[in-house]
């Protein structure tokens, strides 16, 4: 069972700065990206669920045209994993 950050300051900081924030209320953390369509939200997002199905570890997401908020949290741990940093981390990779 994965287990929540030992040092959460540390190991978030890169995010932080790439403009994922504390989601408030929650040990979580999230994030809005933009793309130029629909098109390319899509496709995003199917690159992003092909990778997290392997990892079997799910976003919380919503797509509106362009845009999709991204949540995440590892529920079995009741906050934030080092598998959210991994997904984090290839969605910003995979980011236009």
């Amino acid at each position: 069972m994965p287990q929540k950050l030992a040092d959460r300051a540390a190991t978030l900081a890169p995010l932080l700065s790439q403009g994922w924030s504390d989601v408030e209320g929650r040990d979580a953390i999230g994030k809005t990206f933009r793309f130029a369509d629909f098109n390319s939200a899509f496709g995003w997002m199917t690159q992003i669920a092909m990778i997290a199905e392997k990892m079997d570890h799910h976003p919380e997401w919503a797509n509106v045209y362009n845009r999709i908020e991204v949540t995440l949290t590892t529920h079995d741990a009741g906050g934030v994993t080092a598998l959210d940093v991994t997904l984090a981390t290839e969605m910003d990779r995979l980011a236009p």
